[in-house]
């Protein structure tokens, strides 16, 4: 076996280039630091300040717009379906929009809107119907131009947040005597030649009618046929069939005729057509706003509406049971009772409601 010869051991030197080393001290490190950071600050100052002023520009070009066409539109497809006396207010919440945006959606534009139906209208409702016509129209631009910007600006459309007085009970309290006073001034309004004998009739049945069967004025009394009441007639339990296009929450129903209710009806059909209108709403409408009928429970005067208050209220005092009240008024029959179960017959409903109304009577 051949022998290893071992190499020796050399000295391992290493040689550094001959840089002259500088020492930095501490603080000049960080005025550097400083310094640069200073630079970079200012630096992007300016570009922040050319971004803002870019953004602006596009702001400025982007605004949202909407044309007379867009919002007339809308107003079409909202008036599909509904009754003619809701269409007054989509074609008046319609021109304030467009007569305070000039079709320019920005804060300044909706609180003009704002601003001006609250001065312009004292109702709660009135206002109501306004703004939330607006809203409608925010949301329908937002929806139909995939922008939900539009509804952003909602907000400026709230009513205002008021502390509003409770009630327990309506102001405007109705007595019989209220009532007969009203039948008293229309035949007084005849004996002095005011009104002819025929207006005088029609007037007191539309009393007498509104009165024992508390229906709604302008929804219901106002579209009431001829031929309705000589079909209720033929019956010895007369029941008026009233349709649910004649009744504002589209509830079909029957009403009892009380004996009284039919000897004031039956002077007023005479020789008419059944298609024929079977009240004068207007006339007696615009004949009670020049002739001012006093009442006594409270500081005003007699309005078509306090005959449906009437009803509620003098039921109160016959203890007029619930359920018959309930369905030929025509209020509080929204529940799953009501829509899946109840359905009174016409004789029924006619029994149950004399056994309350037969002693009632109104002096004329």
């Amino acid at each position: 076996m051949p022998t290893i010869r071992k190499l020796p051991t050399l000295p391992i030197r290493v040689v550094l280039p001959n840089v002259p080393v500088r020492v930095t001290n501490v603080l000049d490190d960080y005025a550097a630091l400083l310094k640069e950071e200073r630079a970079a600050y200012l630096a992007n100052i300016g570009r922040e300040s050319h971004d803002n002023r870019h953004n602006h520009v596009e702001r400025k070009s982007n605004e949202l717009h909407f044309s007379k066409s867009d919002l007339n539109d809308f107003v079409s497809h909202r008036k599909i379906g509904l009754a003619k006396r809701s269409l007054y207010w989509f074609d008046l919440s319609s021109d304030l929009l467009w007569q305070c945006t000039k079709g320019e959606v920005s804060s300044d534009t909706l609180t003009k809107l704002r601003e001006t139906v609250l001065k312009k209208y004292n109702s709660v409702d009135s206002h109501s119907k306004v703004l939330s016509f607006a809203t409608s129209f925010l949301k329908f631009l937002a929806t139909t131009r995939s922008e939900p910007q539009y509804q952003s600006f909602a907000p400026y459309l709230e009513l205002p947040k008021a502390l509003k007085e409770r009630k327990n009970v309506t102001q405007r309290i109705v007595t019989t005597e209220d009532i007969e006073n009203v039948l008293r001034y229309i035949k007084q309004a005849e004996n002095n030649g005011k009104i002819n004998t025929q207006r005088s009739a029609q007037y007191s049945a539309f009393v007498i009618f509104g009165a024992f069967t508390g229906q709604r004025s302008m929804a219901t009394l106002a579209n009431l046929t001829v031929g309705q009441f000589r079909e209720a007639l033929k019956s010895k339990k007369p029941v008026l069939h009233v349709e649910s296009s004649q009744d504002k929450i589209r509830m079909e129903h029957y009403v009892p005729l009380h004996p009284q209710v039919v000897k004031a009806i039956k002077p007023i059909l005479g020789d008419r057509k059944n298609e024929d209108r079977m009240f004068g709403y207007n006339s007696f409408q615009m004949w009670l706003k020049r002739n001012h009928v006093s009442m006594s429970k409270f500081n005003g005067h007699f309005e078509l509406s306090d005959l449906r208050k009437f009803a509620e209220q003098h039921g109160d005092i016959i203890e007029w049971e619930h359920t018959n009240r309930s369905y030929v008024l025509t209020h509080g029959v929204s529940g799953v009772e009501w829509s899946h179960y109840k359905h009174p017959l016409p004789e029924s409903v006619y029994d149950v409601y004399m056994k309350y109304w037969k002693n009632v009577s109104l002096d004329t």
